[in-house]
């Protein structure tokens, strides 16, 4: 666990975009992510009509591409889902699974928020899997035992090898899109929490990626992406403006630097 990883950046669209803003903002943030030093990788994960855009624009570019969920079916009678081998044809790498909002206003449970990330590594590709808790449960003192169930139920699901492939972000459901932001002491304890949950499924599993997300800004960024075990973010409102995104990619390799240091 003491060993130097990369740094990741996803961000977030969630219901955003309209095919010539996208456009002009991808062409950016390709352009400006290819100065970017090798150990930080990058992507958008973008509402499902545009993955075909998405995949014409950065295809051969630094920057990955990926959805913001995924259907717990493979195929089938399933009027409006999308399933996770459609996304992979279109060359996407990831795909969120368990985002706050999905399981506030679609009631996904822990246990489908699980399915969901089998189904995407069965399609090839990289789950990012989504806790955090809510005010409430910060203020009772119980946000270790809310991610601790919201993340074993997926680990209970996947053997060590396939675990070994995720994605884990914790954003505070308090946090996300309010503008206020955990300190990077707060995210720091939740991720060592986290970290040693990941362990204890298996050595190999102990250096997937930790994502912070909830009010990541250019002015917070590097401070939060210092800490010992924070790998990056999972980017909201930011990464719908270039210069914000850019920002916090470059955030990225300022820690980075500073931890090989």
């Amino acid at each position: 666990m003491s060993k130097q990883r990369a740094k990741l950046v996803v961000g977030n669209w969630k219901m955003h975009g309209r095919l010539e803003a996208n456009a002009t903002l991808l062409q950016a943030i390709a352009r400006r992510a290819a100065a970017l030093p090798a150990d930080v990788r990058v992507a958008v994960c973008v509402p499902f009509p545009y993955l075909a855009q998405v995949q014409s624009l950065l295809e051969g570019s630094r920057v990955a591409w990926g959805v913001q969920d995924v259907s717990a079916n493979a195929q089938g009678a399933y009027t409006g889902e999308v399933a996770a081998e459609m996304a992979r044809e279109f060359g996407a790498s990831f795909a969120i699974v368990g985002h706050s909002e999905r399981r506030a206003y679609h009631y996904e449970s822990a246990e489908l928020v699980a399915v969901k990330t089998q189904r995407a590594l069965e399609a090839g590709l990289t789950p990012i899997v989504c806790v955090g808790e809510t005010l409430e449960q910060r203020e009772a003192g119980t946000t270790e035992q809310v991610v601790d169930v919201q993340l074993g139920e997926v680990l209970a699901k996947l053997s060590s090898e396939e675990a070994a492939q995720i994605v884990v972000a914790y954003e505070p459901v308090w946090a996300i899109g309010t503008g206020r932001s955990a300190t990077a002491a707060q995210a720091q304890q939740v991720h060592a929490f986290l970290r040693a949950q990941l362990a204890a499924k298996g050595a190999a599993v102990a250096d997937v990626p930790l994502l912070y997300g909830g009010s990541v800004k250019p002015d917070n960024a590097e401070e939060l992406f210092r800490q010992r075990d924070i790998d990056g973010g999972l980017i909201g409102g930011a990464s719908l403006k270039e210069a914000d995104f850019i920002a916090i990619c470059e955030a990225a390799a300022a820690a980075s630097a500073a931890q090989a240091s």
